[in-house]
């Protein structure tokens, strides 16, 4: 289930964006990239459209996925 980011308060997209950005692996080159910039471009994403922020409910469960994963889940389950 998707959910809309304005029916959340700042504070908790914020939490799970930070949540997120903490136990992911991406890696980002050679260069170090700050906890505040990986956030700043999380949250981008999320009001882009190119990440979706995602409740599971088998695994109740938040998730941040790329909205074309999203979208390619959902054609090979049809």
């Amino acid at each position: 289930m998707i959910i809309p980011l304005e029916q959340l308060s700042t504070e908790t997209l914020s939490a799970i964006i930070e949540n997120f950005v903490l136990r992911e692996g991406t890696e980002y080159g050679s260069e170090e990239v700050s906890l505040s910039d990986k956030i700043t471009q999380v949250r981008q994403q999320l009001t882009q459209g190119s990440a979706l922020l995602v409740y599971s409910e088998l695994h109740e469960t938040v998730n941040i996925v790329p909205s074309d994963q999203l979208v390619e889940d959902s054609e090979e389950s049809a």
